[in-house]
């Protein structure tokens, strides 16, 4: 499998044996049995190169997905068998800072809690850490990350704001609508990556970072709509508007479907009670 998907990303025998730290003649016999057990042509081989077959590019994803669990057995296996019992933690750097001290001071204070590694990532990297076992749980936000193949617990419902340059006509307004945040010709909102890594079309900068993000937007180059509470990271040359009719973001805690060792279940359950606290908030 390690071998096929070499190719299949290399798209090149040579590529991928260099890769792969292996002779080229082995690595097409090993491809040439794989496609022989599976009674099916993976690769097309021509004088121009080589390209999957409609199966190979089924066997990709299949493999990928078999090759994470494979992974993330085995990561898992060894932070189990660690002296010092663990939880990895992963979360978009900047994103729901306070949310995430609250969570983590709270875990802290009950009977029987583990340490927690905090992993930093950039946007939409959470869920492959999590499938690859590099992390145990993570700090997501709904609608806008990939939830599939994962179970959540919900932490907290609220609406988003327009991050601004503070010299910008618009960062005097109390409130904005998208439509209105979303046609300022002088400032393109930013695109961020979807969930196959490409960017949506439009005139915006393409980010993939939170600094990269604050310093485009502290230069006048771009604006961008995040959830309210992910502001923690915002620059003195910012400026938060309330966009009232952006939709509602949540903050979700979420692990592998399937996956809940007892750290994890005090972690969850920790959340659940964050989450009760921030409805009687609001209620209040």
């Amino acid at each position: 499998m390690r071998y096929f998907v070499a190719v299949a990303e290399e798209l090149h025998f040579g590529r991928a044996a260099e890769r792969l730290q292996m002779a080229q003649p082995p690595l097409s016999r090993a491809i040439q049995q794989l496609e022989r057990r599976l009674g099916v042509q993976l690769l097309n081989r021509d004088r121009r190169g080589v390209s999957l077959t409609a199966a190979g590019k089924t066997f990709l994803e299949e493999a990928r997905r078999a090759l994470d669990a494979v992974d993330a057995a085995v990561r898992r296996t060894r932070r189990a068998a660690m002296a010092k019992p663990t939880l990895v933690l992963t979360t978009k750097a900047g994103a729901s800072h306070e949310l995430l001290k609250r969570l983590l001071d709270a875990y802290a204070a009950r009977p029987g809690a583990v340490e927690i590694d905090v992993l930093l990532c950039e946007i939409g990297e959470q869920r492959q850490l999590l499938l690859n076992g590099r992390a145990d749980v993570a700090i997501m936000h709904a609608p806008f990350d990939l939830m599939t193949g994962l179970e959540s617990v919900e932490i907290l419902t609220e609406g988003q704001v327009a991050i601004l340059p503070a010299s910008h006509p618009l960062a005097k307004r109390s409130s904005l609508t998208m439509a209105e945040v979303s046609n300022v010709p002088d400032l393109p909102i930013a695109r961020w990556p979807r969930h196959d890594f490409t960017y949506p079309p439009g005139p915006g900068p393409e980010v993939r970072s939170q600094s990269q993000l604050a310093q485009l937007v502290a230069l006048g180059r771009t604006l961008l709509v995040i959830p309210a509470s992910s502001r923690a990271w915002q620059w003195p040359e910012h400026v938060a508007v309330p966009v009232t009719d952006a939709p509602l973001a949540t903050t979700l805690l979420a692990w592998p479907a399937g996956i809940k060792s007892p750290a994890l279940t005090g972690l969850i359950e920790t959340a659940k009670q964050l989450a009760e606290q921030f409805k009687e908030q609001v209620a209040a």
